[in-house]
């Protein structure tokens, strides 16, 4: 069977514009968020606050490529990037006086992607 890709056309908008900032500015941390979104929804990151909580440092930016789970607490700021979040995940980042974002203001705010992680 052949690989299609995302049918989410948001996703594949979002592939695309992240595939074209990876070879404009020669980083390779949005060709591989890339390819992870490229990835069929079952096979996608889901990540709990708790998670995030344990492996991140206060004020770090994170890169989830998939959705943030609302299970556990954060005590510390953060600033998370995902294609996705529960709506209790985003109140408790934003609790933490953290930042929810998605993924396409990220690559806005910080194109070459300096300081940024991947997790899941």
């Amino acid at each position: 069977m052949v690989r299609t890709g995302p049918t989410n056309e948001h996703v594949q908008a979002l592939v695309l514009a992240l595939r074209k900032e990876s070879s404009t500015v020669k980083n390779a941390l949005w060709d591989r968020v890339a390819d992870d979104l490229e990835k069929a929804t079952r096979q996608r990151r889901e990540v709990n606050l708790s998670r995030l909580a344990r492996y991140t440092k206060p004020n770090e930016t994170v890169v989830v490529p998939g959705k943030v789970l609302g299970a556990g607490q954060l005590s510390h700021a953060l600033v998370v990037a995902a294609l996705g979040f529960s709506g209790n995940a985003r109140l408790q980042i934003e609790k933490a006086s953290g930042k929810a974002l998605s993924i396409a203001d990220l690559v806005k705010q910080n194109p070459k992607g300096a300081n940024v992680r991947i997790i899941g």
